[in-house]
């Protein structure tokens, strides 16, 4: 069976870009809106690995990772955020609620990348 990712992204574009990109590479994929999808997609069929916005429109991008890994403590959760950081300071105060922080500029080819590798 595929992997399966859940993404979670307010832009639309994002959802769609993102959704089609994994799907034509071999995932299958849930794409939702809003934190309050997440949870119910997660509960519905659990995924692989999740792929998170931070700045949702109606929650903390944070506190909804927290909540999901509260119910799948091992699902890998890549950080793809327009919201610039400092990629040690997210590793330093996100270690254990991330597995990686990602620029949402990044590289198609780099977010398939990361996939990859946290899917073994």
């Amino acid at each position: 069976m595929k992997p399966h990712i859940l993404v979670v992204d307010d832009e639309a574009n994002i959802r769609e870009l993102l959704g089609q990109f994994l799907t034509d590479c071999g995932y299958r994929l849930t794409a939702v809106a809003s934190a309050t999808e997440a949870l119910q997609a997660v509960q519905q069929a659990p995924p692989d690995l999740i792929i998170s916005d931070l700045q949702l429109e109606d929650a903390d991008g944070l506190e909804m990772i927290g909540q999901l890994k509260a119910v799948l403590p091992d699902t890998p959760v890549i950080l793809l955020t327009g919201v610039l950081f400092d990629p040690a300071v997210v590793s330093d105060s996100l270690n254990g609620r991330i597995a990686c922080y990602l620029p949402k500029t990044s590289p198609l080819a780099q977010i398939l990348a990361t996939v990859r590798r946290l899917l073994g």
